[in-house]
């Protein structure tokens, strides 16, 4: 038996008994469990970290034992094998590194308090216990907490308090689950509930930091996210309750723990009266995600981590699915195009990706495998291609014996395709594989060859990649009939392309919808046809065009110089996610550009005149006749006009800032970040920085404090950058699960990249302590690959990191990010004359 076995073979968990002491004031814990199950051995193992493990005993009775930290778990001789008891007494230190249980810190009155909460994916819950910390260690839990309680605080847990005696508090009996989904918490809290139309009890719980208004929003979506998916699933809600709480420090962004759903402040509580819509949009998309969780990982879940897409893929989807249904008016979906498209399509393209499903054992490799373009985005278009092919009823259908068959139990990617192929009469296995075990996606070439309409598919590459010949079979989607339904050859000839333009009398398309997850390189022939009548076609053809030249561009087989002068066909677009595409695309054009440069100067003019007539509908300020498209449009709009100095929208925002000095929360949430930001850049003192510094330490607001914490980073001046560099490590007033969005606010503002960089490299080994064992650790290195973009900056990236490269969980970040500033220095080294000539020419037309 060794480290890497996994435990669950040699000792299968039914029950737990444990009973936990914290003591906040000396920061310890001490704790008592009892785990039941079946040994198959006299020799077992369970897992621990960080724990002081101080007696074991099996039938009331001593038994040896022998700790490996290197391994995290410790070895126990048994009397015998089979059903067996064994009973650990334990202490630990209660740590800040938002693992395990800890505490979070917040101010209320001037007052620090604390909230003790818990976090335990992947492999943390062996922080707060012994056990077998497995997926597939499936038991119930029995669960007792004390601690130094205050008269008047909350304690919660996956399950209702049965009863409190001599200060412990004991909850229920769980369902069979595994142990990363147990969670608790407790403290000063207040809560808002409410019940579903079947009974089940809905509650919001956080701090006395927020007003309680600020609960009502995810309530009301927490409570008809559960009845919808209960309708959706055709399975009742398992739990007595489902709570929601809010946790002032907290690493991710939400934990679907089985009945204590547990969030940043920023991804639950809403101001009703100052919010933004696309923060609506977050936290109900988030709240929406973590309830699917409650049936797709927590009722049925993965039987390994390798298969940790069979959760996060699903809820992915699931999540835009129930708030679409929830809220159609928001069209969601759109979103998704604009947020989770270009995400899954940069990150796929890069050679020595991932695949969605991902062999891992090492504990300290689980983490890693969390890449929220793969396993998050990618998988999820993976299944609404799915979705796409079997049909709605199909999978409902599909999904409803598939709890059926696995409830309580564990599951592998085999099964779900199994459930929906049986539902739909389609082998969905044999089509989904090519895309679950393979990394990176096709592109489809489409072009006339000796008059016949040919396909061809090969794998895309942003950069260098090495062909190696793979096949997918594509659900293709196309305009014309006659195109084949799965596309799963190399290359298929459709037929003569004057007989079917004619036939047809519409120029040929494939990926119609952009619900499949590959791109389309049309040949000139085809691509004129097609933006002969571009404004006519849909919004989802314009989205899907704008996206695929922008990744065509980005791997060389199109030209940057080409696009710029396609870009103003655009400019007049008023659906959402076709102006956010448009804007992506100009955005990048700035690393063809040196800051502070003619070229730059150029490139805001460029800039100014294609959002100059859409600032002029629209303004800063919401108007009565707005769409909901038009909310989202204004924000990119206003953007690019205050990037490209239009004197109106500049004067906008700094009349805007003046009338709301006093108390800048009150300005208008849509337009905050951008009002901020622009009196920084332009406007930004000592004394407006000591401002917004202390409107931020004292804020409770989450999504004010991201407003103040970013517009901070919009710095001109380097003392000031400095200044803020300076708090990176001060915890009163950036907390850490705060600090990477700031480095790299800081990062990418030219005047402060030297800064971050420097400091980045210089507290190193103080990250890794602080916050290296969080999940989105590796997510430092991301954000530097998206900046970087000089053969200078490559080579330092390399001389810092590649002596790394063997620590667990960065290997592969190390390496993909690598290659990611590699193939963005090339390409502007590449186009940067033709761009910036292209550019300097549309601005004299």
């Amino acid at each position: 038996m060794t480290a890497s076995t996994h435990l669950y073979e040699y000792f299968q968990p039914t029950n737990y008994q444990l009973y936990i002491d914290v003591n906040r004031a000396n920061k310890t814990i001490t704790g008592k469990t009892t785990v039941t199950g079946n040994a198959t051995q006299t020799r077992i193992a369970l897992h621990q970290k960080y724990l002081t493990i101080d007696q074991v005993k099996v039938a009331d009775q001593p038994v040896n034992f022998e700790v490996d930290d290197d391994a995290e778990l410790f070895w126990i001789d048994l009397p015998e094998a089979g059903t067996t008891s064994v009973t650990v007494d334990y202490s630990a230190k209660l740590t800040d590194t938002m693992m395990g249980i800890y505490p979070s810190y917040y101010t209320v009155n001037g007052e620090k308090k604390q909230l003790i909460g818990t976090q335990f994916e992947t492999t943390s819950a062996r922080q707060a216990f012994p056990g077998v910390d497995e997926p597939e260690a499936k038991a119930t839990f029995d669960l007792a907490i004390k601690y130094d309680e205050v008269p008047g605080e909350t304690t919660i847990s996956n399950m209702p308090e049965v009863k409190v005696e001599d200060g412990v508090h004991y909850f229920d009996t769980t369902v069979k689950m595994s142990t990363y989904l147990v969670a608790f918490a407790f403290g000063d809290m207040q809560s808002k509930q409410t019940e579903t139309k079947s009974g089940v009890k809905i509650g919001v719980f956080a701090t006395k930091a927020h007003p309680a208004k600020s609960l009502d929003f995810a309530l009301d979506i927490a409570k008809r996210s559960i009845e919808f998916y209960e309708d959706f699933y055709q399975t009742p809600y398992p739990l007595p309750h489902s709570w929601q709480l809010a946790l002032p420090d907290f690493s991710a962004g939400a934990m679907e723990n089985w009945g204590l759903v547990t969030y940043r402040e920023a991804a639950l509580l809403v101001d009703p009266d100052n919010t933004s819509l696309d923060v609506k949009e977050y936290v109900a998309t988030v709240i929406a995600h973590e309830l699917a969780h409650q049936w797709f990982g927590d009722l049925v879940t993965m039987k390994w981590w390798d298969d940790l897409w069979l959760n996060e893929s699903f809820a992915n989807m699931m999540e835009y699915v129930a708030t679409d249904a929830l809220q159609p008016d928001w069209k969601i979906w759109d979103l998704y195009q604009v947020a989770e498209v270009p995400l899954a399509l940069q990150r796929d393209a890069t050679d020595g990706v991932q695949s969605v499903h991902v062999e891992v054992e090492d504990p300290a490799e689980i983490d890693s495998i969390f890449d929220g373009a793969i396993v998050y985005a990618k998988g999820s278009r993976m299944l609404v291609m799915a979705r796409a092919l079997v049909g709605d009823e199909a999978l409902r259908k599909g999904l409803r014996q598939y709890f059926i068959d696995h409830q309580y139990n564990n599951a592998r990617g085999k099964d779900l395709w199994d459930a929906l192929g049986q539902a739909s009469g389609l082998n969905v296995s044999e089509i989904m594989n090519t895309w679950l075990e393979q990394p990176g996606y096709p592109v489809v070439e489409a072009s006339v060859v000796a008059g016949q309409l040919t396909l061809t598919q090969q794998q895309f590459f942003v950069g260098e990649g090495k062909d190696l010949g793979r096949i997918w079979q594509i659900p293709l989607n196309a305009n014309y009939a006659a195109a084949p339904k799965i596309f799963k050859e190399q290359k298929v000839v459709v037929g003569d392309y004057e007989q079917l333009r004619a036939e047809n009398g519409v120029p040929f398309r494939v990926n119609v919808g952009n619900d499949s997850h590959f791109i389309v390189k049309y040949s000139p022939e085809l691509l004129s046809d097609i933006m002969e009548t571009v404004t006519e076609q849909d919004d989802r053809t314009k989205l899907q065009l704008l996206q695929d030249f922008r990744l065509l561009a980005e791997a060389g087989q199109m030209s940057y110089a080409d696009i710029v002068t396609v870009l103003p066909r655009f400019k007049a677009e008023e659906s959402a996610m076709v102006v956010d595409a448009l804007y992506t695309l100009i955005a990048n054009l700035r690393k063809f550009v040196v800051p502070e440069s003619a070229e730059e100067d150029a490139l805001k003019a460029y800039t100014k005149a294609l959002s100059s007539a859409q600032f002029e509908r629209l303004g800063l300020l919401p108007k009565e006749t707005d769409t909901v498209d038009d909310q989202s449009v204004r924000v990119k709009i206003a953007d690019a006009a205050l990037y490209g100095r239009n004197e109106k929208a500049l004067g906008a925002a700094k009349e805007l800032f003046e009338a709301h000095e006093a108390d800048l929360a009150k300005l208008p949430a849509d337009v905050r970040l951008l009002v901020l930001s622009n009196q920084m850049e332009n406007a930004g003192n000592q004394q407006l920085f000591d401002k917004l510094v202390n409107f931020y330490r004292n804020a409770a607001d989450a999504s004010y404090k991201a407003a103040l914490r970013m517009s901070l980073t919009k710095a001109n001046d380097e003392d000031l950058l400095q200044q803020l560099v300076d708090l990176f490590k001060d915890p009163d007033t950036i907390k850490p699960q705060d600090l990477r969005s700031l480095f790299a606010g800081v990062l990418s503002n030219h005047h402060g990249e030297q800064l971050a960089w420097d400091w980045f490299r210089n507290n190193w080994d103080w990250l890794v302590q602080t916050v290296g064992g969080d999940m989105s650790f590796t997510s430092y290195v991301t954000y530097i690959s998206r900046i970087f973009r000089t053969r200078a900056r490559l080579n330092e990236f390399k001389e810092f990191f590649e002596p790394k490269i063997n620590m667990p969980g960065l290997t592969r970040e190390i390496v993909m990010d690598t290659k990611v500033i590699e193939n963005r220095v090339q390409l502007v080294e590449r186009e940067k004359d033709a761009v910036n000539k292209t550019i300097a020419a549309a601005n004299q037309q």
